[in-house]
């Protein structure tokens, strides 16, 4: 993605989170308090002063009740029935290594989305609340290794790989290739 595209999502998504902070009548204060975010950080996003990080979106996700592709979604265009690879809303989180892809994004009739995700070698991404609680997920590893954690159980998953499951507590995305990872992530909500 190029830099001025980055530039204008952080636009749009500062202003969106914005918008959800005073919809919901929360202060700055109260939302740092309910996301564990300090009140800075969250003024630096509202304003794109900053990039806001994958673990960033999924605490402030988890206050609104939100998956991070419903979020990102509210700020790119509603897709047409049929996404064509080059109009399919890129992510990337520059601190993490994390880039995502909005294969299928989410749809208001619809409750299931395809996201492409890749990670770089030494990536590791904690969340430490799910976006949504009892978030249904299956993990496809089309490329690499990688290393999941949800709550207390490891899984490590190579190509071909798929790991089902619901998320209810924190989980944990670590690139266990010296190449990176490339996944297919299936998201269902509740």
């Amino acid at each position: 993605m190029r830099s001025d595209d980055t530039g204008a999502i952080d636009t749009l998504l500062g202003a969106r989170l914005a918008e959800l902070r005073t919809e919901h009548g929360y202060s700055l204060g109260q939302l740092a308090d309910r996301s564990g975010v300090s009140r800075s950080t969250l003024s630096r996003a509202e304003r794109a002063e900053i990039s806001p990080t994958a673990s960033l979106l999924n605490r402030l996700c988890a206050v609104y009740g939100r998956t991070m592709s419903q979020l990102l979604s509210e700020v790119e265009a509603e897709p047409a029935p049929v996404l064509r690879a080059a109009g399919q809303p890129v992510w990337q989180d520059q601190a993490s290594g994390f880039v995502r892809r909005s294969v299928s994004p989410p749809h208001p009739a619809l409750r299931g989305e395809l996201v492409e995700a890749r990670l770089s070698p030494g990536a590791d991404i904690a969340y430490d609340r799910p976006p949504v609680t009892g978030l249904e997920q299956h993990i496809w590893v089309l490329e690499g290794a990688l290393d999941v954690t949800e709550q207390d159980t490891a899984h490590h998953l190579g190509p071909g790989d798929c790991l089902r499951m619901r998320v209810w507590g924190p989980t944990r995305f670590r690139c266990a290739a010296d190449e990176g990872v490339r996944y297919l992530l299936a998201v269902v909500r509740p």
